[in-house]
């Protein structure tokens, strides 16, 4: 405790004191206004405040934007842009076909959402029109994408079908399955995708294999292409399984 001139009991921190103060010490105590540091102080807060304004303000999020990707006779790959939240939360995402909510598994976070940027959704109607868009639930509202229309293949054509080769007997026998998938008007590809329709091979092995069996893509023989050529539209995969 110290004992002002006019005594006025002061508590101050002993620590602070200088070193040898006994009692009846006479001790002097400066105290004054740093105006530099309030200002400091007022630019920073302002400057805060501003930052806060553009970031929770101004900025709101956006509105997916999707896309038609690759289509087959019974599925179709909806694409989208990388979504915008600003600072707003990812809540759930919904695919809507019809103006109905289809129970499709979406990405649940918004990493995965801008890391994937489609998805793939089967269990459609030969050569049938469907509308599809997506809802958006985040911490700031629900948004709603553009439509997009499509039209499943009929059977007759082939564009959509995209196959991929695994180990067959020769590459001469894969040249000749290419020329094959050129005639009926489809695509093939070296890597396997979503995009991918069939995985043709003679046997079960490598990694190209054992990625179609995780995407769920029939593995077929080579006969399947030569079958739909001869029929001149798209045949049932079940009878050319590779087992």
């Amino acid at each position: 405790m110290l004992l002002t001139e006019d005594y006025q009991l002061i508590e101050f921190p002993s620590v602070l004191l200088p070193k040898g103060v006994v009692l009846g010490s006479v001790v002097n105590i400066d105290v004054g206004r740093d105006r530099g540091a309030e200002q400091r102080q007022r630019n920073e807060f302002r400057e805060l405040q501003e930052q806060i304004l553009v970031d929770f303000g101004t900025k709101q999020p956006k509105a997916p934007v999707i896309r038609v990707g690759h289509t087959t006779q019974t599925w179709t790959v909806l694409e989208w842009e990388p979504l915008d939240l600003a600072a707003a939360e990812l809540r759930s995402l919904h695919l809507y076909r019809d103006g109905q909510r289809m129970m499709q598994s979406m990405p649940s976070s918004l990493e995965v959402a801008n890391s994937v940027l489609a998805i793939k959704t089967s269990g459609l109607d030969v050569d049938h029109e469907y509308e599809f868009k997506i809802e958006m639930r985040t911490s700031a509202g629900t948004l709603f994408s553009n439509a997009v229309t499509i039209r499943t293949h009929s059977l007759e054509n082939l564009s959509g079908v995209c196959v991929c080769f695994g180990e067959c007997e020769s590459q001469e026998e894969i040249e000749n399955m290419k020329e094959t998938v050129k005639r009926i008007g489809a695509s093939w590809t070296d890597r396997v995708s979503m995009n991918v329709t069939h995985f043709v091979a003679r046997y079960k092995a490598g990694p190209g294999c054992e990625t179609a069996l995780r995407y769920n893509i029939p593995i077929v023989k080579p006969d399947w292409l030569l079958a739909c050529e001869a029929n001149g539209k798209l045949q049932p995969a079940i009878k050319y399984y590779l087992d």
